[in-house]
């Protein structure tokens, strides 16, 4: 099997399955990356320690703190005590909160990040559609690459008054 469809297949496998962790298994939150596809997770106890991500997820499924993942412990490890088993996306979070398999400790957290009402989302729109009129005139949000080089395009009349005297100069020395 190639590369392009290994990596087909195991994105779609991430993201249309819908899985229901084991007894073994644990949810928990990534808070960081050392590197070497390690990751550092807390559990919903407040246990914190390393899992290690799958060859299969490598370049294929990328992990960013703050997100929520699904992992299989592991017995040989002193500081990487799991493996990622699955990583939890928001629909993925919807369906255990709906079958009552979330834990309690991270219902807040996502809870923050997530509007949890109509009328706070009405709100946010609201802010944004008003703030995006009054601004839609002003580029200063805009990106600058600052790898370039800015060259003023505008010319002033002493700029024009100095090159043509320079260019009668040069006029008048080829006479």
């Amino acid at each position: 099997m190639s590369q392009a469809t290994k990596r087909k297949h195991v994105v779609k496998e991430v993201l249309e399955e819908y899985v229901v962790p084991s007894p073994q298994q644990q949810i928990v939150r990534v808070l960081g990356t050392p590197g070497n596809n390690l990751h550092e997770v807390e559990t919903a106890e407040g246990t914190r320690f390393l899992v290690s991500m799958p060859t299969k997820f490598r370049k294929n499924i990328w992990i960013k703190r703050g997100d929520f993942l699904l992992v299989d412990p592991i017995e040989e490890g002193e500081k990487v005590k799991a493996e990622i088993n699955f990583v939890l996306y928001k629909d993925h979070m919807r369906y255990l909160k709906k079958e009552g398999l979330w834990p309690e400790a991270f219902s807040s957290d996502t809870a923050e990040s997530q509007p949890s009402s109509e009328a706070s989302r009405e709100e946010q729109q609201r802010a944004v559609h008003s703030s995006g009129e009054e601004d839609s005139d002003d580029d200063s949000d805009l990106f600058v690459n600052t790898n370039r080089l800015h060259y003023s395009c505008t010319e002033s009349e002493d700029d024009s008054e100095e090159e043509a005297v320079v260019a009668s100069d040069q006029e008048e020395e080829e006479k």
